[in-house]
């Protein structure tokens, strides 16, 4: 059974920074493409960057692009998301999921969501 753990959120001013992690169990994260998600109040979960496996080959939806950061630390399997200039938008609850195939491949993720964690971009 595959399980994911995020951490890393909290609340943070516009402008700051934060660095979520992700772990799993029931597979290592290394062997995948690896996607972190987010869902807003009242709003839709998006995906907003995938990173490839072996090739590391990384995407951005447009609204973070230049902004997060994924990289994958194989020694940890651990997949992190370096978040940057953090806006009040950005506020939601972050996921990942190691994918079905390569990111964008469409063919879903492995297992069920985990628990997220909570960004909160406030003054």
């Amino acid at each position: 059974q595959v399980q994911y753990v995020e951490s890393g959120g909290g609340l943070v001013q516009p402008g700051g920074s934060l660095r979520l992690s992700c772990a799993a169990s029931g597979l290592t994260l290394d062997d995948y493409a690896v996607g972190w998600y987010r869902q807003a109040p009242g709003k839709v979960l998006e995906g907003i960057s995938c990173i490839g496996s072996g090739d590391e080959r990384v995407y951005y939806k447009d609204s973070v692009k230049d902004r997060f950061t994924i990289f994958r630390d194989n020694r940890a399997h651990t997949v992190y998301l370096q978040m940057t200039n953090l806006k009040v938008e950005d506020t939601a609850v972050y996921y990942c999921a190691a994918m079905v195939g390569a990111c964008g491949d469409g063919g879903g993720s492995f297992g069920s969501w985990g628990q997220g964690t909570q960004v909160t971009v406030s003054s």
